[in-house]
């Protein structure tokens, strides 16, 4: 009996056609990346748990001991910092992943399908954002149980919102490129590298309370334009700072990931299309 040779779907011709193409297989990527979750879910869970007992444990056993610059309640400054330093942190998940893909040979069979290459890493990308608004509400959640909230009104509360994704969605491309260049227990490794990162910044205290050199770091450590400008929309304490980086948060907050997009998107794209050689 003989079969018949499978169907190869056409080309895109048109660059509408490429980009909605791209779309729909970065859609099925994506829910490949969600049916690892459902049968992993102590990954999930561990991922989750994480921020939570940290805004326990910083809120309320070393809250009682930290002076918020200007004034204020120290968790309502705290929440931001831990808002940011999540989004920071899913980088890591991302370099998991994706050198998980290379090592087990994932990648090398989407390449060989006749489906978008630049589809398997933006559906990566929507994966992973989705996560990351899911982090994200349940942090806001919990900050709202501790006392934290909001105080300029839910339009700027969404503009903060989406500056925190929009720094998780550069990093995202950090992460696709980084994790495809080393081996998985490397990836698991990073968090000795992002931990001084996200504290070498404004997360937890002033960068006015860090020794001089220190200070000027963390004023212009990305993470920092990020905090700074979800304190601002917000109305949190902890705003301000006599270097320019901390009077114009916002700006920053825009323009680091903008710049880091710009760099690693299609580096990470060139890796991935030249990931056999």
């Amino acid at each position: 009996m003989t079969t018949s040779p499978p169907v190869v779907p056409p080309m895109p011709r048109t660059a509408l056609e490429k980009v909605r193409w791209t779309l729909v297989d970065g859609r099925v990527i994506a829910g490949q990346g969600f049916v690892h979750w459902v049968r992993n879910p102590t990954v999930v869970v561990s991922v989750l748990l994480y921020p939570i007992v940290v805004v326990l444990l910083f809120g309320y056993v070393l809250g009682s001991a930290m002076v918020v610059a200007g004034g204020g309640d120290y968790r309502e400054y705290l929440m931001p910092g831990i808002f940011a330093q999540t989004m920071v942190f899913g980088v890591a998940a991302t370099m998991a992943a994706v050198s998980s893909d290379v090592a087990k040979g994932v990648s090398d069979r989407f390449r060989a399908m006749p489906i978008s290459q630049a589809g398997v890493v933006v559906g990566r990308s929507f994966a992973d954002m989705v996560n990351s608004v899911i982090e994200l509400a349940i942090l806001v959640g919990c900050g709202l149980v501790v006392g934290w909230g909001w105080n300029e009104g839910p339009g700027r509360a969404l503009a903060a919102a989406g500056l925190l994704l929009l720094l998780r969605f550069a990093l995202i491309w950090v992460g696709i490129y980084v994790g495809l260049h080393i081996a998985p227990e490397a990836a698991g490794a990073s968090w000795m590298l992002l931990m001084p990162l996200t504290f070498l910044a404004n997360t937890f205290v002033s960068p006015s309370q860090l020794p001089a050199w220190l200070g000027a770091i963390a004023a212009w450590n990305p993470l920092s334009a990020t905090v700074g400008a979800t304190r601002e929309l917000f109305g949190n304490p902890g705003v301000g700072g006599d270097s320019w980086a901390a009077q114009h948060p916002v700006l920053l907050a825009v323009a680091w990931p903008v710049a880091i997009i710009a760099v690693f998107l299609p580096l990470a794209a060139r890796r991935y299309r030249r990931l056999d050689r």
